[in-house]
């Protein structure tokens, strides 16, 4: 493969979310707070809403907007600025569907049927399946490379995604002769929050379409349901909180209860458990919940706000694709003289 290190282009972010159900504290933790993180540390990102992705399976049309635009106003709101970064929607790309094809025409069958996801989310209907879940992760790929993007923030569960498209760009650079013409992106995956657990089961990662309200809490809850719902997550039987970071293993709730506070007060959980081991976790949980509260507060509230005005998200929406598609259009001619394509 292409080394990293041999691409002389700009270093560059993306990462995207799917305009599906209601965003929740782990959406934040472990996407969200990172895009922010990395724009105040000064790189360059585009952070869009994947709605091709989202209709690999059946959607409400009459609902696929607003819920795009509810993606939308959740990244501004966490403190994304459209002016820094730049906010757009998938489909208002069209380079990202035109390389996805020639992507499709380099990428093996073999390597699609290695995807675990794929066998996750069809479950025993794979042949029902539309062939969109099955392709899915070539168009994620494109997704990356037609802005010829160096890093991708991702939880551990797409990183085999990720080894995909750094599969696809060597096999193009190799396949047409054009060393280095695609980056081979690199995982961002460090810091705390890359993977919260469902309140209700620590096994389980938090998630959008768990029936189980209480196992999330959503961006849109209020102080009042975010307490709440810490209140009566799950712990365990085994006593108060763990003395030790050793003393967690096997108390997977009380661990994700740790990691969260880890992540929204920007610690450690070995600091946590400075603070909290030993104690009970009628002293750790209101604590928590207060943590929780005045964090995504001012979230909710702003979030809340730019849904009441659409057109506001709709000119930040509109004002990136401009922006992404002044990055992607050069890149995407080259790729159709590169392949070889009938030029006028």
């Amino acid at each position: 493969m292409t080394d990293q290190s041999t691409y002389n282009g700009p270093q560059r972010v993306l990462s995207g979310i799917q305009p599906t159900g209601n965003l929740h504290l782990g959406n934040y933790l472990g996407a969200l707070k990172k895009f922010t993180d990395l724009e105040t540390a000064g790189w360059e990102g585009l952070y869009c809403v994947v709605d091709l992705h989202a209709i690999t399976v059946p959607q409400d049309p009459a609902l696929l907007a607003d819920q795009t635009r509810q993606i939308a106003a959740a990244m501004m709101a966490s403190g994304l600025d459209p002016d820094k970064s730049t906010i757009f929607v998938q489909s208002s790309v069209r380079a990202h569907t035109e390389l996805a094809w020639i992507f499709n025409c380099v990428a093996r069958m073999g390597w699609l049927e290695k995807m675990t996801q794929f066998k996750d989310k069809s479950g025993k209907d794979a042949e029902r399946s539309s062939v969109g879940l099955f392709d899915y992760p070539v168009l994620q790929a494109a997704d990356i490379l037609v802005y010829k993007a160096t890093h991708v923030p991702v939880g551990e569960d797409q990183k085999q995604h990720l080894e995909l498209s750094r599969n696809i760009a060597s096999r193009f650079n190799q396949q047409f002769n054009a060393p280095n013409f695609f980056p081979q992106p690199e995982p961002l995956i460090e810091g705390p929050g890359a993977r919260i657990m469902s309140l209700k089961d620590g096994t389980k990662k938090m998630s959008k379409s768990d029936p189980a309200e209480n196992s999330r809490i959503n961006l849109i809850d209020d102080a009042d349901t975010i307490a709440r719902k810490i209140k009566k997550s799950k712990t365990d039987t085994q006593g108060d909180m763990p003395e030790s970071v050793e003393a967690m293993e096997g108390r997977p709730e009380v661990a994700n209860l740790i990691g969260i506070y880890a992540a929204l007060a920007g610690t450690s959980d070995e600091a946590v458990i400075g603070e909290f081991g030993g104690k009970g976790f009628g002293t750790f949980k209101p604590a928590l919940a207060d943590l929780a509260v005045n964090h995504l507060a001012p979230i909710t509230d702003e979030m809340r706000r730019l849904l009441a005005d659409p057109a506001e998200i709709d000119r930040a929406l509109v004002k990136g694709a401009e922006k992404a598609n002044a990055l992607a259009e050069p890149i995407i001619e080259d790729v159709r003289k590169t392949v070889g394509f009938w030029q006028v």
